[in-house]
């Protein structure tokens, strides 16, 4: 899936000659946690986050009244602390490769763009969400995490299993093992108990992880 399936689209933005305060106003008033800065012509320069405004806001042991803080806070512009040059991705980007890049670099989000153009952003949520949805946590079922060897048809064998005692699958999921020949996957299967499922998986399983019900 690419990310153009799952971004905010038209993302609330800001000019980096807004004041930080009413950055942060606009991000409470839209439920946003960060802010794409865009110049007069309509490009990307940064991001700017609560993180940000946060970190440039006096210390509470500051001496500062609180008059005297909400005056140095109207002055500060966003372009003063925003993040510069953020890591971008276009709406073809693979969600994998995107969420590669938000690890990799410790990123919040990755700012959309399609030429020059913002036309989205994607947030670490985002990806929470779809996180949720891979393993159907909104859907009943019985969910088995369990070890196998990592051979060549296997995950085909255990799927024409499940179809052949006429289970409803609801999500199936593979991850790293325990050692480079083997591998974790986790399956949800509705109407089922946990008992019923771990017999039809066991002749495959070199290990039965976790049941949960």
């Amino acid at each position: 899936m690419i990310i153009e399936r799952r971004m905010t689209r038209n993302p609330v933005t800001c000019t980096p000659d807004m004041s930080i305060q009413d950055a942060s106003d606009l991000m409470k008033r839209e439920h946003v946690h960060r802010l794409p800065v865009l110049d007069r012509n309509g490009k990307l320069i940064g991001v700017v986050s609560e993180k940000d405004i946060l970190k440039a806001q006096p210390s509470p042991a500051s001496t500062l009244s609180a008059y005297e803080s909400s005056y140095l806070l109207s002055k500060l512009t966003v372009k003063k602390i925003m993040s510069r040059t953020p890591v971008t991705v276009s709406k073809d980007t693979p969600i994998e490769d995107a969420a590669a890049l938000m690890v990799d670099h410790d990123l919040s989000c990755l700012p959309v763009l399609e030429g020059d153009k913002l036309v989205g952003i994607v947030s670490k949520s985002d990806l929470f969400k779809m996180l949720l949805e891979i393993f159907g946590s909104r859907i009943s079922g019985t969910t088995l995490t369990f070890l196998v060897q990592d051979r060549k048809g296997i995950l085909a064998e255990i799927m024409g299993r499940i179809s052949e005692c006429e289970l409803d699958l609801i999500t199936c999921s593979c991850f790293a093992g325990t050692a480079p020949d083997n591998r974790f996957i986790s399956i949800k299967v509705a109407n089922v108990t946990g008992s019923e499922l771990v017999d039809i998986i066991k002749p495959y399983a070199i290990e039965i992880m976790d049941i949960e019900e």
